[in-house]
């Protein structure tokens, strides 16, 4: 999945006094698109430094650090095309980064986790409560309203993952609007449920089916929808006929583990799932 990124080692503590140093990774991000070098036929990337823009450090915000070097996020510089120009770097679109499975991964999963951070910051340079002017936190990850004393910590949104088992053959999706690639029932915590009760609620709505069984499987940082993914399994139970809702999917069929077909990358804790399935590593209970 994105966060399986080891050996690199990946950091999320919070340092807001740590300044970039020459080699360090600058995030920049501007209308859907990431500031890259791309290398290797434009099969890999690599993130401008530090030291390419070192009249703009003092804007530098801190967002995290992987094997022992800092990334920081970047707000727009002057002057930036010329900087391109003599450093060889370019806009390119996230969602075709995503698609592409341009790498190296923990790059990916670098810059999954600067979109998170920084679409965060950006929303919430205002308070909701009274309106002042945010500011950053001095001793954790929040924003700080100095007029209401109001804090805000990054929005994190709790969703889950279902793989519905019925036999040897697993229930798959595709959704209305998207991509069309097999996926598996989703969908968001409401307030005052419990994940469990989230998996049975949503199985219910988009397919018409009850579901029993129900276990954890594995969790992943998700941070493109700033989410939290948990994965579970669960058997049908009873009548196993699919009475799909057609304002959220357009595909839900139940498919033998064999005949599966898996997603092109394996970002995805979805894709994971259906692959454990497949490979016959996840099986019905009784």
């Amino acid at each position: 999945m994105i966060q399986d990124i080891a050996p690199h080692v990946f950091h999320n503590e919070y340092h807001p006094d740590r300044r970039p140093k020459a080699e360090d990774h600058l995030i920049l991000y501007r209308e859907g698109a990431f500031a890259l070098k791309m290398t290797g036929d434009r099969q890999t990337m690599d993130f401008p430094r530090a030291s390419m823009f070192p009249e703009s450090l003092d804007e530098a915000v801190y967002l995290f650090e992987m094997d022992g070097q800092a990334w920081f996020a970047l707000p727009e510089i002057p002057d930036v095309d010329r900087v391109f120009e003599e450093q060889g770097l370019e806009w390119v679109k996230f969602a075709g980064i995503r698609r592409s499975g341009i790498g190296p991964k923990w790059h990916l999963f670098a810059l999954y986790t600067a979109y998170h951070l920084m679409e965060w910051y950006t929303v919430n340079r205002y308070c909701g409560k009274c309106g002042g002017k945010m500011e950053k936190d001095r001793t954790e990850r929040a924003m700080f309203c100095p007029v209401c004393k109001r804090k805000v910590y990054p929005r994190i949104n709790p969703a889950v993952i279902i793989g519905v088992i019925n036999g040897d053959r697993l229930l798959l999706t595709r959704y209305r609007n998207g991509n069309g690639m097999n996926a598996l029932v989703a969908g968001f915590t409401e307030i005052g449920e419990s994940f469990e009760e989230t998996v049975a609620r949503e199985v219910m709505e988009e397919t018409g089916l009850r579901v029993r069984n129900i276990r954890y499987y594995k969790s992943q940082p998700w941070g493109i929808a700033e989410d939290i993914l948990a994965g579970y399994y669960c058997e049908v139970d009873g009548d196993d006929r699919i009475r799909m809702d057609q304002n959220e999917l357009r595909y839900a069929e139940w498919v033998k583990r064999e005949e599966i077909e898996l997603q092109p990358q394996s970002y995805s804790l979805t894709n994971e799932m259906m692959q454990e399935f497949k490979e016959g590593r996840i099986r019905a209970l009784p």
